[in-house]
Order: structure tokens, then sequence, then C-alpha cells
């Protein structure tokens, strides 16, 4: 049987991240977790340390010292799950704004061809549910702007609800990928399309998180208009 990590980054998700790992766990196909955790002051690594006790053998946690960026936690677990022999690697917010039962959609993208499965807000017209509207329409048009710079033909550039198959992760020399915020996703899914793998769009409807509080800021996407633009001009050369 393949096998299949969920990494999930936490800083502040007490409320949220019981629930959505025992979601994960109530799915079929044997998911593993991986919770990158920053260092809540909430308590939320004392809330995964208990679970473990239940989930001994599926539920894994890699505790850093502060938060150090939403980037390097995916970094941190991407060399984790390559070095455990994990086949398919997946990213997935802990606050339900991805819905765990798409995981299986993404999975299945990867087994009929992919390399990369995008849970993509934007691939069959806007899928976002409470979001105020002018969040709406700068996320959309960030990732025209990534489109039309790039000239990857991906409509959700900077979605972070994805799966990679392993030779993507071995492939891309991840201490060289530079952008930290959401400006890391949209460097991620450039990189996969520059080594020449293949990425595929899977539609899925984005919720905005009910509970604990959104991490995003005006800065996050200031490194990410200015990052596109120094990407453009980057080779992209695998890892030897």
């Amino acid at each position: 049987m393949d096998k299949k990590v969920v990494i999930i980054p936490t800083y502040k998700e007490k409320e949220n991240i019981e629930k959505i790992i025992r979601a994960v766990f109530a799915l079929e196909g044997d998911y593993h977790i991986l919770v990158i955790e920053d260092g809540s002051p909430d308590g939320t690594a004392a809330i995964v340390k208990k679970l473990q006790e239940e989930f001994a053998e599926r539920l894994h946690m890699i505790e850093r010292k502060g938060k150090l960026g939403l980037g390097t936690a995916y970094i941190t677990g991407f060399k984790w799950s390559v070095e455990h022999g994990y086949d398919y690697i997946f990213e997935m917010d802990a606050d339900f704004s991805h819905n765990p039962n798409d995981l299986p959609k993404l999975y299945q993208a990867c087994r009929d061809g992919a390399d990369l499965a995008i849970g993509s807000r934007y691939c069959k017209g806007i899928s976002v549910i409470n979001w105020p509207i002018g969040r709406v329409i700068m996320s959309y048009y960030a990732s025209v702007y990534v489109r039309t710079v790039l000239g990857m033909k991906v409509y959700d550039t900077t979605a972070g609800f994805k799966c990679y198959r392993r030779q993507v992760l071995e492939t891309i020399d991840l201490d060289k990928v530079k952008m930290k915020g959401y400006g890391f996703q949209i460097e991620m899914k450039y990189s996969t399309y520059k080594l020449g793998f293949k990425i595929q769009e899977v539609p899925i409807i984005f919720v905005d998180r009910t509970e604990g509080t959104s991490k995003m800021s005006s800065g996050i996407f200031g490194e990410a208009f200015w990052g596109v633009m120094k990407l453009k001009m980057r080779k992209i050369r695998p890892r030897k």
C-alpha cells in the first residue's frame, strides 16, 4: 500500500487541531499526519501529544522554537517525509479551510498521472466561502498576476492544499527555496513546473476558518508580489 502523510503546520490551533486530526484519520486509506508545531503558547502541542497515545503509529510531530514561517515548516516536513519513505506527501491547513474529505481526490489525481495535484479554488470559477469580497478579489487577481508573469498555467497559484509525489520533492533543491510565506506556495509550484513535472488542479470549495485566528498579513502578499519578479529571473535546477 502507498505510504501517505499529511503535513499540517500549526501555530495557536488549539480549537481545531484535535478535530482535524480525527477527521483525517477517519478517512479510508491509512493516512499518516505530521504536525509541524511552531511553539504555540496556547497548548496546541500538548493536545497533539495526548492524541499520539491513541494514534502512536500514525501521528507524528516536530516541535520548533517559535514561529519560523510557513515555508520553513513545510520544508522541514518535506525532508522528514522523504527520509521516512512516504510515497505521497500532502499539505493541508489545520483550520478546516481545506476539507479533509478532498484528500482522496488529490491522491487519486496523483495516482492517475499527476506529479503535483492542487486543491484549486479558481479552476472552475471562484469557489470560496466566508471571505470578504476584497480578499477574494485580491487572491484571485494575485493568481492572475503570477500566471501572467511566470507563464505557468495554474489558476490557483497560492493554493496550500496539495499532494506531491515523492519524486518531485526529491528533485527540487529544497535548500534553495527562498520565499517563506504564501510566496513559498508559488515558488514550489513554479519549481515543479520548470523541472518538467505534471501539475493538475482539482476543484475544491475553500471555506474560511470558523475557529482560531488567521495568520494572513500584508507582508505575506508583499513578499509574494516582489518574489515573483525575482523568481522569473532565476534558473531552476534539480538537486544534485
